[in-house]
């Protein structure tokens, strides 16, 4: 199955606000406010935060526009949710991650108050920034990442010449030089990790969050029959109701 990259460009709902974490146009993010009627017991709110990582192959020409879809619908399901935009400079990793490290320390600023807890979800070259993170960088509070067919191996990638040559465009370097940024080469993360990942995925195999499983046993990996890399951050798929089901397990 060839995956649909129309989710790129359809146009979603508008976020409840937009916020600042820092100077450049890129360090804003789209914060979205849990539908009380589905946000737990009580209506209190009391799930964790949800913050989630837009792919692109970590390549300027995809924004978190994309996400609007999915940001809506997760509202929708009871979850409060930002979406942070960071710089994507081709051979300057750094300042991609400098600006993760930047939105998740931003949170409490960001929300108004110190949340819960937190859930880091990423899909694509998110989700190699999720994986990354929890690892290396976790937020405060971090209580679950979520991989969507996550770049989780960069070696793997880089042979598999994903994106036409992403990684090391991103990089700057081979892969097996900035071995720091490999999720799969970095120590298990201390929180728990869970990946979604189609079998039928032909942007990003399988086989790379088979990787990282592989190297870090702790991993929940979900092998999802028949899913393509786009069905997995689709609200309208099959898929989605196994994505709320994993995120309810850091829920109330």
């Amino acid at each position: 199955m060839s995956a649909d990259p129309a989710i790129l460009t359809e146009p979603g709902p508008q976020p409840d606000a937009e916020a600042s974490y820092g100077p450049e146009p890129d360090q804003v993010a789209d914060l979205w406010r849990a539908d009380r009627d589905h946000a737990g017991p009580g209506d209190r709110g009391d799930r964790p935060l949800l913050v989630m990582l837009h792919g692109g192959f970590w390549r300027p020409a995809t924004d978190r526009m994309h996400t609007r879809r999915l940001g809506a619908a997760l509202r929708a399901a009871g979850w409060s949710v930002v979406v942070p935009e960071y710089r994507r400079v081709p051979g300057d990793p750094d300042t991609t991650t400098a600006d993760v490290r930047a939105a998740l320390a931003a949170l409490p600023e960001l929300i108004g108050h110190r949340p819960s807890g937190v859930v880091v979800l990423g899909h694509s070259a998110g989700g190699h920034l999720a994986l990354w993170s929890a690892a290396a960088a976790p937020a405060r509070d971090l209580v679950l990442t979520v991989a969507l067919a996550p770049v989780a191996d960069l070696v793997l990638a880089h042979r598999h010449n994903l994106g036409s040559g992403a990684v090391t465009a991103f990089l700057g370097t081979p892969p097996e030089l900035r071995a720091d940024l490999d999720p799969v080469r970095l120590a298990a993360p201390a929180t728990p990790v869970e990946i979604l990942h189609g079998t039928a995925d032909d942007v990003v195999p399988l086989a790379l969050g088979s990787s990282y499983a592989g190297a870090h046993p702790d991993t929940r990996l979900h092998a999802l029959a028949d899913a393509d890399h786009f069905d997995v951050i689709d609200p309208g798929s099959a898929v989605f109701p196994r994505l709320l089901e994993v995120l309810g397990r850091a829920g109330v």
